[in-house]
């Protein structure tokens, strides 16, 4: 795995939060879902928790660790009102893994007046995705 401070600049990295002990079981989702690559993973001094996890999806980075209620650091106690998007190559391809992975449609996948087959959903941690591709022209 790489080292822990080894990301490059620029661009807006998602931090995700994972509830109940939660973060290996969403890595593992991840990992299905979106065919995520796990790059760094720290885990707490109670050996159960993760601390910080760094993983690679469709060439983004998105961070994530264990809850820390002891710190103040919850789900409940920072806005829901993030969407995580995913621009691929094949949005059904990639829509079926996730739902296959457990994730829960929001809204179906279909083509839409702007030109992306696009859906959003839910992963069983709560956190909301969106996946988009260009509609393929007959």
């Amino acid at each position: 795995m790489a080292e822990p401070h080894n990301v490059p600049p620029g661009g807006v990295i998602p931090y995700l939060t994972i509830p109940s002990r939660g973060g290996q079981a969403a890595i593992e989702f991840y990992r299905a879902a979106f065919g995520a690559e796990e790059l760094f993973r720290n885990m707490a001094d109670d050996g159960e928790r993760i601390l910080h996890a760094r993983l690679r999806i469709n060439d983004g980075l998105v961070m994530l660790s264990d809850e820390f209620p002891e710190y103040g650091q919850t789900p409940d106690a920072r806005p829901q009102s993030v969407t995580l998007h995913l621009q691929v190559d094949d949005a059904d391809e990639w829509w079926a893994r996730a739902l296959v992975a457990g994730a829960v449609p929001i809204t179906p996948l279909a083509d839409m007046f702007w030109g992306d087959r696009y859906g959003q959903m839910k992963d069983p941690f709560g956190h909301c995705w969106s996946i988009g591709a260009p509609v393929a022209k007959a």
